[in-house]
């Protein structure tokens, strides 16, 4: 039985992965789309027909379709809610202007007005009613015109300036595959999912404007409309495709160059802005090496031609995939610009081909995309990581790490504040979205490559590429590939995508000595850093001394610091230092802090009648705990804990006596000691959301002598504009 059982599993899964592939089907709508570019008004008019293909089994009654413009038209969409959400007001408080929408549509199916009815909660979003059932195996001709009012570029698609970003510009179906229909909102924080199709696309626009587009232009034309204005209409096609972008900028510079492959030769372009040609100068080798890893890799790159675009402003440090084309943002260095175009360049493989729900399951293009990333990088550069701080001062390259986001990453999973990889795109927060999905994720695909061996993790992806291209995969569907090709079971491995916490074996630390900080190798080394510090007050004067401290990144349980410091005034060692320890009783980020912190200075001082100064020192040493409240939501803004504090303070008075028992009287000065002491306890409720802020403290303190009870209740009321107008209310009584 024991030599049995292998080849019995791998007849179970290639029979199970075969019966997924006979009864696979998915939807697919052919696109024609006429569009003419108002550059004065930035307005688009254009019509669209689409052939829908019914290829499921259920017969539809209903077709739910995407107006992504409209997530631009008013303060009320799911867009303006996340960006919200995630720290930005700028949508929120824009002009009326800036915002775009899409209107005077009419839609025909077969040449039969069809109704519409809205979606319960979205705007981008309605429900086309099919005049007839669409059985299986059948077709429909869906028709109508449109009006776009672009949007200024507040996420991925508008203009800036007289640059134009025509992304997610068109009516769009939503989704009907196996698991049902998938209406989603448009989101910056998080992406999509279509159907294929073949595409072709009528442009005209000015003459004056450079063009880059999705697919090969297969038909051009110029006219004379005026005695001085031009105009040209450029058509584009492209097979295979679930969507359409294009880019027009009047101050493109294009630099073309071809790339033979194994089965055919493509064309490579690159569109960048002229104050950055010399940047830019390598972007097509960049490219090049892009497809050819990818293409060894995985599978030949089945496109005629690949594109990679600068967008326009002076945003940094991101890019947005399209079908064989990309944006991206401004770079200041070429090593990370060659890094950009890798990624986005390989998302025509984790998206643009293998078409899997990016909403639902961000960490099956990102992930998986991200890994070769890493892949690439250690061919190119003989490192994992990206260079994000762009410092290549010895300074620096001493002490920053080789891979940024690994730092992060463990940060964030230190803390507890981490999540599963199998995360929805809109549930992730802001810094996990950009963490868990991307990194860790890559580091679950290290770990399956180890798990089955480098030739079987490469037979995997080969095997998922050519079985699942230009389709729509799931987790379950590439789960069954590596097991079948590997011949293991990997239910233990893929349950990691479910689970929080590091999947990355912890290193055993030495502790090592550095100058001011380090991050390098935070991995392996626990770092106590020193450097020099200075400070000043009124009666100490200057003070020299030195700082000692062990915060780095990721952050350490048990932490501390102590800066000792000669006061040149008054001749004194002062200085402050503390240390905690943090214990995590939960997982969703919940934190007790254990603490002591202390310090030293001097408060006043008297100069006497002989012309002496004699200093008046303060002391104090503080006790703490503090325990925050795990959050049920992980993108809540706000804020619960409960935190004691007990004040042991020691100063040194000031005290007149006159002594009458003399023959003369005198003034006698004494500086006694004194010491004081305060506990207080508070409770914190906060919310630092974008709009109206608020954070509410109730406080007992208790000292000799008495007890005071108070409320304090701060409120930021955003003006309509900009700024805003901060209200406290305070209430308190002694006993």
């Amino acid at each position: 039985m024991k030599k049995l059982l292998p080849a019995i599993l791998l007849f179970l899964f290639a029979t199970t992965a075969f019966a997924q592939q006979t009864n696979y089907w998915q939807q697919k709508v052919d696109v024609k789309i006429d569009a003419v570019l108002d550059d004065a008004n930035n307005t688009l008019d254009a019509s669209i027909s689409m052939n829908y293909f019914n290829n499921s089994p259920d017969t539809l009654h209903y077709i739910w379709m995407h107006l992504w413009p409209n997530a631009y038209k008013n303060d009320k969409t799911a867009l303006t809610d996340q960006l919200l959400e995630n720290g930005s007001t700028k949508f929120y408080f824009s002009k009326e202007e800036e915002r775009g929408y899409i209107n005077r549509l009419n839609f025909q199916v077969d040449e039969l007005v069809a109704d519409i009815e809205d979606h319960p909660q979205h705007q981008d979003i309605i429900k086309l009613i099919l005049p007839q059932p669409l059985a299986p195996g059948n077709k429909i001709k869906i028709e109508t015109p449109y009006r776009l009012k672009l949007p200024y570029n507040f996420s991925r698609s508008g203009y800036i300036g007289k640059s134009y970003q025509l992304t997610q510009w068109y009516p769009k179906p939503a989704v009907y595959d196996r698991k049902g229909w998938h209406p989603i909102p448009y989101l910056d924080q998080g992406e999509f999912y279509s159907e294929f199709g073949d595409y072709t696309v009528s442009i005209k626009l000015p003459s004056s404007y450079t063009v880059a587009s999705t697919g090969k232009i297969s038909a051009s034309s110029k006219e004379n409309n005026t005695d001085s204005f031009y105009t040209q209409t450029l058509v584009y096609q492209q097979n295979n495709i679930h969507d359409f972008a294009w880019f027009a900028d009047k101050n493109f510079e294009v630099l073309h160059d071809t790339l033979q492959l194994a089965s055919k030769t493509i064309d490579v372009y690159a569109y960048y802005n002229a104050q950055n040609a010399k940047l830019w100068k390598n972007s097509i080798a960049y490219i090049k090496s892009a497809i050819k890893t990818k293409s060894s890799w995985l599978g030949e790159y089945p496109y005629p031609v690949v594109s990679v675009v600068e967008k326009a402003g002076d945003e940094d440090g991101g890019g947005m995939e399209y079908p064989t084309i990309t944006l991206i943002s401004k770079t200041e260095n070429e090593k990370l610009l060659d890094y950009l175009i890798n990624h986005e360049v390989g998302h025509n493989w984790f998206y643009g081909i293998l078409a899997s729900n990016e909403r639902q399951h961000p960490w099956m293009d990102e992930g998986m995309n991200s890994y070769y990333d890493k892949r690439y990088a250690t061919n190119q550069y003989g490192t994992t990581g990206v260079d994000i701080l762009g410092d290549d001062s010895k300074f620096m390259n001493t002490r920053k790490p080789e891979d940024f986001q690994q730092t992060l990453l463990a940060t964030v999973t230190g803390l507890k504040k981490d999540q599963p990889i199998e995360t929805p795109s809109d549930k992730f927060t802001v810094l996990n979205y950009n963490l868990i999905p991307y990194e860790k994720a890559a580091q679950w695909m290290q770990l399956l490559e180890k798990e089955i061996g480098t030739a079987s993790f490469d037979s995997v992806m080969k095997t998922y590429y050519n079985r699942w291209q230009f389709k729509h995969p799931y987790p379950e569907d590439f789960k069954s590939i590596a097991e079948e090709v590997s011949g293991k079971d990997l239910a233990h491995v893929f349950s990691l995508l479910q689970q929080k916490g590091s999947i990355v074996p912890p290193q055993k630390k030495k502790i090592k000595l550095v100058s001011f900080f380090s991050l390098k190798d935070s991995d392996k080394n626990h770092y106590i850093s020193a450097l020099p510090a200075i400070g000043y007050n009124f009666y100490d004067k200057f003070m020299i001394g030195g700082l000692l401290h062990n915060y780095n990144l990721p952050f350490s349980k048990f932490q501390f610091y102590a800066m000792p410091l000669y006061a040149t005034g008054s001749k004194q060692l002062n200085g402050l230092g503390g240390m905690s320890y943090d214990f995590f009783p939960g997982n969703n980020g919940q934190c007790l802090t254990i603490g002591i912190s202390g310090a030293r200075f001097t408060g006043d001082h008297y100069i006497d009648s002989t012309g002496a100064k004699n200093f008046q020192p303060f002391s104090k040493i503080v006790p703490t705990a503090k325990f925050v409240f795990a959050n049920k939501n992980p993108r809540s803004s706000v804020t619960k804990y409960i935190r004691w504090k007990t004040y042991f303070i020691s100063e040194t008075g000031l005290l007149f006596n006159r002594d009458t028992s003399l023959p003369i009287p005198v003034d006698v000065i004494t500086y006694p000691k004194e010491s004081r002491y305060l506990n207080q306890l508070e409770l914190v409720v906060e919310d630092n959301r974008k709009l109206y802020p608020y954070k509410a403290t109730l406080q007992a303190a208790q000292g000799k002598g008495f007890v005071r009870t108070d409320l304090t209740l701060n409120y930021f009321f955003n003006y309509a504009s900009e700024g805003g107008m901060n209200v406290r209310f305070f209430a308190g009584k002694f006993f």
